[in-house]
């Protein structure tokens, strides 16, 4: 690419994926700035001011400091998702809770998918980019592996409820961190005690150490029924691979078919088929 030379639309648009997928989704600035014909005086980076106080008496909303700012605690968290009487009412706090700094880099909250009746409840890890456009969870290309996956159980979303540990897509697709989960855990339970499912699927590794509350990789526990607690709902729960592993790792599909012909037995004992 000569230097100087405007870029044509298919090299903007590759940029922009580029920007996209390291996490540069927020713009600073109206105008564009050459950074390297600045003088190197004026690019160095400014020290931190002190918010100032507005007219009205009230100070500025905190600013964020990377992608680890924290504004909330999980004890605000917990009062907020027990306040919320119906899965609407959750909603609605999610969309006014401004507790976790994800909610600020993400397009919009990314509830839940699939039916509020259903007695199977699947747990995943975060939105994706997709995800983030469309506000629903697994709408991707692992979010079609998932529908295939349901389909050759005889599952569909009109029979699950899907759900992620937390409801805002992390920068870069990056994996949330224990502080993030930690605000977003008790919105989770909440739902669970709202949709109280007789049966939990987890689809990856974050989401297994969330819900069963471990340390220990998926690889090793994945296709092993556990009972869990998410807020005062007791549930069984079964670990499987995350479709977009599955993507990267096809010869891995043969153990999620395990762990999949090993909910769908589960089922059949529970009359849920």
């Amino acid at each position: 690419m000569s230097q100087g030379r405007e870029l044509n639309k298919a090299e903007l648009l590759a940029v922009l994926d580029w920007y996209r997928a390291a996490g540069v989704d927020l713009a600073v600035g109206e105008d564009p700035v050459d950074r390297f014909a600045q003088p190197a005086s004026s690019t160095a980076a400014p020290s931190p001011q002190r918010p100032q106080q507005q007219p009205g008496g009230e100070a500025p909303a905190p600013l964020l400091t990377g992608t680890q700012a924290i504004l909330g605690d999980p004890t605000e968290a917990r009062k907020l998702a027990a306040s919320a009487a119906t899965l609407d009412q959750l909603r609605s706090v999610l969309e006014a809770y401004d507790g976790c700094s994800l909610k600020f880099r993400a397009t919009q909250l990314v509830f839940a998918d699939g039916n509020p009746e259903a007695q199977i409840m699947l747990i995943g890890e975060a939105p994706g980019a997709e995800e983030d456009r469309q506000g629903k969870p697994f709408v991707g290309r692992s979010g079609q592996l998932l529908d295939r996956m349901l389909g050759a159980i005889g599952l569909d979303r009109t029979k699950v409820y899907i759900v992620n540990t937390v409801p805002w897509r992390p920068p870069g697709n990056r994996t949330p961190t224990p502080e993030e989960m930690e605000l977003c855990l008790p919105f989770l339970h909440r739902q669970a005690e709202l949709v109280a499912p007789k049966l939990v699927l987890t689809l990856g590794g974050p989401a297994m150490q969330t819900v069963l509350r471990t340390t220990a990789g998926i690889i090793k526990m994945r296709g092993r029924w556990q009972d869990v607690t998410l807020g005062n709902h007791e549930v069984p729960a079964l670990p499987t691979l995350h479709p977009a592993y599955l993507l990267r790792n096809p010869a891995a599909k043969q153990q999620a078919w395990h762990d999949l012909l090993s909910l769908k037995m589960r089922m059949e004992a529970l009359g849920l088929s």
